[in-house]
């Protein structure tokens, strides 16, 4: 592996820190007035205009679409970066610093898997009515996985139901944490049910393309996260009643869910691993400047020995987080995602929970500031928490990682199943 980046990845990192360092950091006061406002004004779920007139500036400056790969911009016939798992990793660090930011670039969760799902998957017709308006920016999506009355780590457990009924499928089912499904402009979601109940475990599950105005659609509650609502993003409770979609609207063909899933979810766990860590140095960049501007009992925060101790651990332990994740996208490129499964399997581990710690130690240094919204560390600590479900939780990625551990040293090959889980 080789560890320095591409040329090009360095242009686009290098263009990418200015225009944050020009327009991102200088508007996320305004973000914040704006989302007040519209609270207060009952309309929390409106698009923020702070973030829409940033993304013409984004596109003028080349900046837009930086996540499309090079095979899904070539199936799909629309153009995007054209970057590798390897060059994208360090562009969706930057961007994780502020975590509305991704949407800025168009770059943002569940958005960029949903497109890279409809590239791989949909239909020439569904690449035109869903892709093309998702890559420029006019619509947004949903991805409907997860539900509340199983437990969803286990895809398999999944209960809607989409059935086929001549030239329809029919779809009967209750979700949860569905990101983005509140939104105004989410037009689409690609819902995950079971086509077929009696067919082997793998092979009933089934993705089909929802359009978001059809009858029989409900959305029910919005979810907040440690008490935060994530408006005008945020997580939905929903159901789907005799909700029906042409027959053409299924991605890939039934009992193709699963392979659709981890198609989807391999990428997508490193641009979730990348932003963490872009946002545990933004929270040691705070911690460090917080330290050096206080004094407690004589001396600086940051003379204190246990700061002194927690910044070095944060700094070893965001380096190391990074380096692994860098080695799956490396992975991923030269030998795809199921050679890369115990790398990506071992990054959603180590990234989520590197964050949460740093974050602590960065708020635990802001006294009663970090536990308030003065400073950016509260809710930044409640989304990274959060991540430790998305995509999969803790305990199922460390029990396939044992697993494929175990694995070598068994009489016989151990197959071992990736976990297929909800994709914020």
């Amino acid at each position: 592996m080789d560890f320095d980046y591409s040329p090009k990845t360095k242009d686009l990192q290098a263009r990418l820190k200015q225009f944050m360092a020009d327009y991102i950091y200088p508007s996320e006061d305004a973000y914040k007035a704006e989302l007040a406002a519209n609270t207060a004004a009952g309309k929390r779920w409106s698009a923020l205009q702070t973030i829409e007139n940033l993304k013409p500036k984004a596109q003028a400056a080349g900046l837009w679409n930086l996540f499309l790969p090079v095979d899904s911009a070539a199936a799909s016939g629309y153009e995007g970066a054209g970057l590798t798992n390897q060059e994208y990793a360090p562009l969706a660090e930057i961007m994780g610093a502020v975590p509305w930011s991704s949407e800025v670039f168009n770059c943002s969760a569940p958005d960029t898997g949903n497109m890279e799902t409809i590239a791989r998957y949909g239909s020439p017709e569904n690449r035109e009515r869903w892709l093309k308006p998702l890559l420029e920016g006019k619509i947004r999506s949903a991805f409907a996985m997860t539900e509340p009355d199983v437990a969803s780590s286990d895809a398999t457990n999944i209960e809607t139901r989409i059935e086929r009924h001549g030239d329809e499928y029919v779809i009967n089912g209750r979700k949860w944490w569905i990101s983005g499904a509140a939104d105004p402009r989410c037009a689409v979601y690609i819902t995950m049910g079971k086509t077929d109940p009696d067919a082997p475990r793998h092979s009933q599950q089934s993705m089909v393309l929802v359009p978001a105005d059809t009858k029989g659609i409900n959305i029910i509650r919005p979810l907040n996260v440690m008490g935060y609502d994530d408006a005008p993003h945020g997580h939905v409770e929903m159901t789907f009643e005799n909700v029906r979609v042409p027959a053409s609207n299924i991605l890939l063909g039934e009992g193709r869910g699963f392979e659709i899933a981890q198609g989807r979810l391999g990428p997508g766990r490193i641009h979730h691993c990348m932003r963490l860590i872009g946002l545990a140095e933004r929270a040691l960049e705070l911690m460090c400047r917080r330290a050096s501007a206080r004094t407690a009992f004589g001396k600086t925060v940051a003379q204190q020995t246990v700061t002194q101790e927690r910044i070095a651990e944060a700094r070893c332990k965001i380096d190391m987080a990074r380096l692994l994740t860098l080695k799956a996208a490396w992975m991923m490129d030269v030998a795809g995602n199921k050679v890369a499964k115990t790398e990506i399997a071992m990054i959603k581990v180590v990234a989520p929970s590197m964050a949460c710690q740093v974050i602590d130690w960065a708020m635990q240094v802001h006294g009663g500031g970090g536990m308030c919204d003065d400073f950016p560390l509260a809710s930044a600590y409640a989304h990274a928490r959060t991540l430790r479900f998305a995509d999969g939780p803790d305990e199922v990625h460390r029990n396939a990682i044992a697993k494929l551990e175990l694995g070598k040293y068994a009489p016989r090959p151990v197959e071992v199943e990736m976990p297929i889980t909800r994709g914020c």
